[in-house]
């Protein structure tokens, strides 16, 4: 993809970290004065080193405080480059080469970037909550981790819908991966099976179901490349041809992190005409929601 911010732009924000850090303040504040990023009050105390007190909740907090910017540990202009870098689909290895960064670092920085996609998404309070147990990794507002490839509870199911060149990926209630199962044995429900990731034929409203199995599945009885041909794959469905492809190339995809996928691939897709820079960098600037109340 190209993008519409001006190279110029783009190289100031790569090389200069004090533009860097003032460009994503501006997106902070929203075009405001400095406010507490946990109670919004505007009336603030200037403290030493660059740090700020709420007169009225007493928080004591930085410029980053509580947002997803605040995750990863790099420099401002690291990050901007990393999301320039994520923006054009780059792996997250070519990324920690490009940056001199470990693996590591970058694929936290990554995660980070999916979670303030996935949180800006209007079905963000379900994808946080205990079916997928990614909400188990906010604490304070902070990004306490990685999910763990080992997941411990029932699997959950996604529900697939295009309309009018739009996607909607839905986490369903009330329907597992022991459900799809089900419905494939008394129901003939087709399944399709690509490594671990599973869809469906059609579904009620639903172009597909799909999921991400693990151990807990019996997989091989679940066809490899199955001969089955499913709705999407029949349909001309847009968002499946731009999808396919994309989750073949995710690499070590597990149960837990399959949702941050998802939501991720809704999200290129339905923006797949706009320069995502500028959108990501508006929402890693947004403040990590509060998973403890």
């Amino acid at each position: 993809m190209g993008t519409d911010v001006e190279q110029s732009l783009l190289n100031e924000l790569f090389t200069d970290e004090g533009f860097a850090r003032e460009y994503m303040l501006d997106k902070c504040r929203e075009g405001r004065e400095q406010f507490c990023p946990r109670c919004g009050e505007r009336k603030i105390y200037h403290l030493s080193n660059n740090r700020y007190r709420c007169s009225a909740c007493k928080y004591t907090f930085q410029d980053f405080s509580c947002r997803w910017i605040n995750n990863g540990g790099l420099k401002m202009s690291e990050l901007l480059r990393l999301i320039y870098m994520f923006s054009t689909e780059m792996t997250a290895h070519g990324i920690s080469n490009e940056l001199g960064i470990s693996y590591n670092a970058a694929y936290k920085a990554i995660t980070a970037v999916r979670y303030a996609i996935l949180s800006q998404a209007i079905d963000a309070a379900q994808f946080l909550g205990p079916e997928t147990q990614l909400g188990e990794y906010i604490k304070g507002r902070k990004l306490t981790g990685i999910p763990k490839k080992k997941y411990n509870g029932a699997i959950p199911v996604f529900g697939i819908m295009e309309k009018q060149d739009w996607v909607f990926i839905d986490l369903m209630q009330n329907i597992n991966a022991e459900s799809v199962l089900h419905f494939n044995h008394n129901f003939h429900l087709k399944l399709v099976r690509n490594g671990n990731i599973i869809h469906t034929d059609r579904y009620q409203n639903y172009d597909a179901l799909i999921m991400c199995g693990n151990e807990t599945l019996p997989l091989q009885y679940i066809q490899k490349y199955s001969n089955t041909t499913a709705y999407i794959e029949k349909s001309g469905n847009g968002f499946w041809d731009f999808a396919r492809e994309r989750l073949k190339k995710y690499k070590g995809i597990s149960t837990q992190r399959f949702p941050l996928y998802l939501k991720e691939l809704e999200f290129r897709y339905n923006f797949r005409d706009k320069d995502i820079f500028e959108i990501l960098t508006d929402y890693v600037s947004k403040i990590v929601p509060d998973m403890q109340n």
